[in-house]
This record gives structure tokens, C-alpha cells and sequence, in this order.
């Protein structure tokens, strides 16, 4: 093998002084660029991140929405039986409530004599009467809530007094 011996010239450049400031104001141009592009990034992750959390949440209620809603005739049966049998199934009345009260499902109060009110009861049939007020009179199918917010409206019959 053949060693060849290769010249390297000195390049090196003396350095000016207006030179030198002109490479300090370009790199801290460049250092507050990306410093900013940095921070936009954070901010943009960190809100992102946000938004992941309110959606997980959102599907997360959603889900119980849906399996409430599906529960609710369920329910209703074991209400109607708990009635019939209520002697004998007087500890599950009380399990039943607790369980739907753990999961933040109420009862909407639609006894007789209740006001009526359109936002918790549907109306199936009026009585007229010559009254003002408007009062439940019967309770077809029993309205629930759901953690506060009107998940099946109570159907009634309703009656003026």
C-alpha cells in the first residue's frame, strides 16, 4: 500500500469584531426562534392532552348513559314485582334502591296529588276539570334521573284542580 501524504491549508479566518456580532444577534435570533417554537409546542401538547381527558370523560358518561338506559326496563320489572310480592321481597325493595341510588339513578317523585311538572312528567291524558293546577292523578311508568339530569320522564295521568 502506497501512503500519500496530503497538504492541509490553514483556513482559518481572523475573526472581526462586527463579524462576531453579527454570528451572536443570528444565534440568539435563532435560539429565541426555537425557544418560542418550543414553548408553542408544550402548549399545544399540554392542550391536547386536555382535550383527551374531557373526551375520555365524555365517553366514559356516555357508556353509563347507555347502560342505564338499557337497565331501566329491568328495573321497572323488579319494581312491579317487589309491589305484588312485597311481604316477602321487602329486603331487595331496599338493596334496589341502594344499588340505583350508588349509581346515581333517582326516582322522579310522581305520586298523586304532585304538581305536574313538564320537564320530569309526560302526559299521557288530561282530566278537565275546572281547576288551574295541574296535579299527577296516576303514575303509568315511574321517570328516573340520572345523576340530576332527566334520563326517562315519569308518564302520568294528569288531572285540574
Amino acid at each position: 500500500m502506497k501512503k500519500t501524504k496530503v497538504e492541509v491549508q490553514d483556513t482559518k479566518q481572523t475573526a472581526t469584531p462586527e463579524t462576531s456580532a453579527d454570528n451572536v444577534d443570528q444565534n440568539a435570533a435563532i435560539v429565541t426562534e426555537l425557544t418560542n417554537d418550543l414553548q408553542r409546542t408544550r402548549a399545544d401538547f399540554e392542550n391536547f392532552r386536555k382535550q383527551v381527558e374531557v373526551q375520555k370523560t365524555q365517553a366514559m358518561t356516555a357508556a353509563k348513559y347507555a347502560t342505564v338506559v338499557k337497565f331501566l326496563p329491568l328495573v321497572d320489572d323488579f319494581s312491579r314485582a317487589i309491589d305484588v310480592y312485597s311481604e316477602q321481597l321487602a329486603p331487595l325493595r331496599k338493596s334496589l334502591d341502594k344499588t340505583l341510588q350508588g349509581l346515581g339513578l333517582a326516582q322522579i317523585d310522581s305520586n298523586p296529588g304532585t304538581e305536574f311538572n313538564p320537564d320530569l312528567h309526560e302526559a299521557i291524558s288530561v282530566e278537565d276539570d275546572a281547576g288551574d293546577t295541574e296535579v299527577i292523578a296516576e303514575t303509568l311508568r315511574p321517570g328516573y334521573l340520572y345523576d340530576g339530569a332527566v334520563i326517562r320522564a315519569a308518564m302520568v295521568k294528569v288531572k285540574h284542580q
